[in-house]
């Protein structure tokens, strides 16, 4: 007679929520993407547009991303508008999960990470990396609104941040 056979564990999920503009924080958002599935083929990697995104999403993730770029200063309208519809709906039922942060912006982006890391902070979030900043310096209207090809040293932190993020789930770190 053979020994029961244990039931695996169910799956780990990170969610990659995230609006793009002009590609910038799209290439940011698949390059986190590829490399968290690279480094934890176990886990369940998802990236999911901003406003496609549920407060279900977020419940069953067990890490988060968030990759959208500076708009005036601020986060990405779209982006708020997943925050604003997701929040209460999500408050206190979030506290502890480990999440991080991705923004492409023309010059700051300082505006960006502030708006969401109050509104992580209010979820009781946990940063588990610092906030990803990648400038794409542009500051004509034509730089600002072309589509955006970013250099691969800018994908490279956006890879290793997706890694980190996935290995360190995978590994119950957090």
């Amino acid at each position: 007679m053979q020994a029961p056979r244990e039931a695996a564990p169910p799956a780990r999920t990170l969610l990659i929520v995230w609006w793009s503009a002009t590609g910038a924080a799209r290439a940011l958002a698949e390059a986190a993407e590829r490399a968290a599935g690279a480094s934890a083929p176990e886990m369940i990697i998802r990236r999911v547009r901003c406003d496609q995104t549920t407060d279900n999403d977020l419940l069953r993730a067990d890490a988060l991303i968030f990759a959208c770029p500076e708009m005036l200063g601020s986060m990405a309208g779209m982006m708020k508008d997943f925050f604003d519809r997701t929040y209460y709906p999500a408050f206190e039922r979030l506290a502890g999960k480990p999440y991080a942060l991705i923004v492409s912006a023309g010059s700051d982006g300082q505006g960006a990470i502030r708006q969401m890391q109050r509104i992580a902070a209010g979820w009781r979030l946990r940063p588990v990396a610092e906030p990803l900043l990648v400038c794409t310096h542009a500051q004509s209207a034509e730089a600002i609104l072309a589509d955006k090809r970013l250099p691969d040293s800018a994908l490279e932190q956006a890879r290793e941040l997706g890694a980190a993020i996935a290995s360190g789930v995978s590994l119950g770190i957090w």
